[in-house]
């Protein structure tokens, strides 16, 4: 788990988050609500204190933000509107960020050597990025900074699609349907959801649908990472049906019924035992 004390800001597992990618996060987190404080941004991010006090004077050097007493503010006279909206991609604080992790592992012992996946960018997709170096496999994903993550950090190929990189997500989306995803085919796809209940697969944003059906038209298998608060949970949209879906991978605190119903709907499920943290 992350020690408040280390001056160097981590995500869960141990991963350096990447200087550039925080300040831009910080950035982001700033144009939206104008002004955050050093104990707010510090939460957000899972960094320490001293690391967000030195970005912030970096960032306020560079004139990208203002620097004031016990935080920082947006060089923007009004809040920045993005136009997506799907979750902030920060390694969450989090909430059962070791149950996650197991549940990622267990995400990444389904691949053999060899196999040519495909990951949707994500904070549970991203916790793959530590187990993936054991095994060898072509990887194509949307995350940039998952690529970024298994390039460093092993010599499995990584691929990317074209398109605009959202940096607030992590992750590159298009809206042309010729950005080289048809040209790659995949064993499985791998992606997390904000819920999966009874309706099928949820999501929260039409432009991350769009995405990830291109996505997953070009994988035989669909396996869903979700621990066992997303199972049973509804949001606004729904990405796919039940019927499309192969594997979900859950934790043991997961409602029976719940699981009792995804496997009456063809759909095999895996429990990694949850951990309290």
């Amino acid at each position: 788990m992350y020690n408040k004390n280390n001056d160097n800001s981590t995500e869960h597992g141990g991963n350096p988050m990447l200087e550039k990618h925080r300040q831009q996060l910080i950035k982001d987190i700033l144009d939206q609500q104008q002004f955050a404080s050093v104990r707010s941004l510090t939460e957000k991010l899972n960094s320490s204190e001293a690391t967000i006090r030195r970005d912030i004077t970096k960032m306020a050097k560079r004139n990208e933000i203002k620097k004031i007493r016990g935080g920082a503010e947006s060089i923007h006279g009004e809040p920045i509107k993005k136009h997506i909206a799907s979750s902030v991609f920060r390694v969450d604080k989090a909430k059962r960020s070791e149950t996650k992790k197991r549940i990622a592992k267990r995400a990444v012992e389904l691949c053999s050597d060899g196999d040519s996946i495909i990951i949707n960018g994500g904070s549970s997709t991203f916790m793959m990025g530590e187990f993936l170096p054991q095994v060898s496999v072509n990887v194509f994903t949307n995350s940039f900074v998952l690529a970024n993550h298994i390039t460093e950090n092993s010599d499995n190929q990584v691929s990317l699609p074209g398109g605009e990189i959202y940096r607030e997500q992590g992750i590159i989306l298009s809206s042309y349907e010729n950005d080289c995803t048809p040209y790659y085919h995949g064993k499985m796809m791998f992606m997390g959801s904000p819920g999966v209940s009874r309706f099928g697969v949820m999501e929260s944003d039409p432009l991350l649908i769009r995405s990830e059906q291109k996505l997953k038209k070009q994988a035989e298998k669909l396996v869903i990472l979700a621990d066992s608060s997303k199972i049973g949970k509804k949001s606004s949209l729904v990405l796919c049906p039940l019927s499309e879906v192969d594997i979900i991978i859950t934790d043991s605190k997961v409602d029976p019924k719940e699981v009792k119903f995804l496997e009456e709907n063809g759909i095999e499920v895996l429990i990694v035992e949850a951990v309290d943290d």
